[in-house]
């Protein structure tokens, strides 16, 4: 089971997606994100065309608002479509992006545990369609 929440976008799927695969850009929207630091050594199976470039990594470390750096790791993707990833081993939210007309659906899913994520989750959203839009 899993908690959601959604905003739709009057930007293109691609420029959505481009904006959830670049881990450069992670900070830039994510309220609880510093700084990423993707493993380029050998990028995983997410770093492939289609997937956002090769700044999508399914690997690599995540500084928090807090100044802890955590390990993160890809756990599913459907490129162009959903990703979902732990931090530090522990499930976290899942990205999922549907085209409609004039825009798309962004929808985050956090899990069950974890509800209270969802108005950081809600922020988030509101960046990426000020990202995508602006």
């Amino acid at each position: 089971m899993t908690f959601s929440v959604s905003r739709r976008i009057a930007a293109s799927t691609e420029d959505v997606w481009a904006l959830l695969t670049d881990t450069s850009r992670w900070p830039d929207w994510g309220p609880s994100i510093t700084g990423v630091e993707p493993a380029a050594a050998r990028p995983g199976p997410a770093a492939r065309p289609g997937s956002g470039g090769l700044a999508f990594c399914s690997r690599g470390k995540v500084r928090t608002v807090l100044g802890a750096a955590l390990p993160y790791t890809v756990t599913a993707f459907e490129a162009g479509r959903y990703w979902s990833w732990s931090v530090a081993g522990i499930p976290a939210t899942g990205h999922r992006v549907i085209p409609q007309d004039g825009g798309c659906l962004v929808t985050f899913t956090v899990p069950w545990w974890a509800p209270a994520y969802l108005p950081v989750c809600a922020l988030a959203l509101r960046r990426i369609e000020r990202l995508a839009t602006g």
